[in-house]
């Protein structure tokens, strides 16, 4: 048997969701057919909130692990596959939970804010969960006089430290290696060939490019402020997977990625959001496998973190 093609996939993935009850949750960041046999697409926090919610014996989880992880979490009685459980995050892996512990050990009176992009282990040492959305709502919650510890990225804390003036704030130093790798002189270019257009910016960004940015925010705050603001061209300072649900969204508007430094490709992309494709798909729902299975004890610890998150109005 021959390649089979797009369409074809997209039939055996529809029919396999109706045999076994399963629904698709996607990420932003993932492949533009990936995207199209979604059922819901999102951010990373958008997509675990859904997972609880859904009714459906079985979530395929279109991402990568740590989201899985989450979603798992929050639907402990779901069946959650991943099709591709080596796709990791360079953010998540640059906080080890054993290593986490230490650090924590050292600031007993710290409460600890973690980013959901971080394993489970991470969450189950965490006090309350954030995501790039709402940080700034997280921190803002805790008395001000309340040292905390923010993980793990340094650039989404510094950002918040500088926002919120609170200097009794520790924070990791741990780094999403697509968000840390965008030139600030080929944004300030491109700015200049497109004078009119807006530069929009993830947290996870270094603190300089978030200085020229016209507004830092979320994957979904992005989108928002695309369609709410009267401009037509866009420079888009995050992974360049977003391109395609902007494109679809705004179809009037232009969209410019930003390029990495080292600009051997045109834009920037998560190696490991692209690992998911229409074919391991197929094979993880036909195999149900391989699945999310966590520890009892470490689940309803992150479980705590989340929740925490979640009830924060």
């Amino acid at each position: 048997m021959g390649m089979a093609t797009h369409e074809e996939l997209f039939k055996r993935i529809e029919q396999l969701k109706k045999e076994k009850n399963a629904v698709i949750l996607a990420h932003y960041y993932t492949r533009d057919e990936v995207q199209q046999v979604a059922d819901f697409l999102g951010d990373s926090l958008a997509l675990s909130v859904k997972a609880r919610d859904i009714d459906a014996k079985i979530i395929l989880f279109a991402g990568v692990n740590f989201m899985a992880e989450t979603a798992k979490v929050l639907s402990p009685d779901k069946k959650v596959l991943i099709p591709v459980p080596e796709a990791g995050c360079s953010l998540a892996e640059s906080c080890d939970a054993a290593e986490f512990a230490k650090f924590k050990a050292q600031y007993p009176d710290h409460k600890v804010v973690s980013y959901v992009n971080t394993s489970v282990g991470v969450k189950a040492l965490t006090d309350v969960c954030c995501t790039s959305s709402n940080a700034l709502q997280v921190v803002e919650s805790i008395p001000s006089e309340q040292p905390i510890i923010f993980a793990p990225d340094r650039n989404l804390g510094a950002y918040i430290q500088k926002l919120t003036g609170r200097d009794n704030m520790v924070i990791w130093d741990g780094a999403c290696t697509v968000h840390e790798e965008f030139s600030l002189e080929k944004i300030l270019e491109l700015k200049k060939q497109h004078p009119e257009a807006k530069i929009v910016v993830h947290p996870e960004c270094k603190a300089y490019i978030a200085e020229v940015a016209d507004y830092v925010g979320s994957t979904a705050g992005i989108l928002t402020y695309c369609g709410e603001v009267d401009a037509e061209e866009f420079i888009v300072v995050t992974e360049a997977g977003i391109l395609a649900e902007m494109r679809k969204q705004y179809p009037n508007k232009t969209f410019i990625p930003a390029p990495p430094m080292d600009s051997t490709c045109g834009c920037n992309e998560c190696r490991y959001m692209k690992m998911v494709t229409l074919e391991n798909i197929v094979a993880c729902l036909e195999a149900e496998s391989p699945e999310v299975v966590l520890d009892e004890q470490t689940r309803k610890a992150a479980e705590r973190s989340i929740v925490n998150m979640v009830n924060i109005k």
